[in-house]
């Protein structure tokens, strides 16, 4: 994903920064603890379309921080 795209781009329940984790083509909110997907490099910015994240997986992007 292009940096600049990923600089524009916000959570759209918390307004915060997403981190792109290329692995598994989602775009993380830890603020709000989804993952948003990123289908054929649009990304689905829709919350009930998101997935929440684990609580191994949150720490785990913690730590990347």
């Amino acid at each position: 994903m292009d940096t600049k795209i990923l600089e524009i781009l916000a959570c759209p329940v918390t307004k915060g920064p997403l981190i792109f984790d290329k692995e598994k083509s989602e775009l993380i909110s830890l603020s709000a603890r989804l993952a948003y997907a990123v289908k054929d490099d649009i990304p689905v910015m829709i919350e009930d379309q998101a997935r929440e994240l684990s609580n191994a997986e949150y720490e785990e992007y913690q730590k990347q921080r």
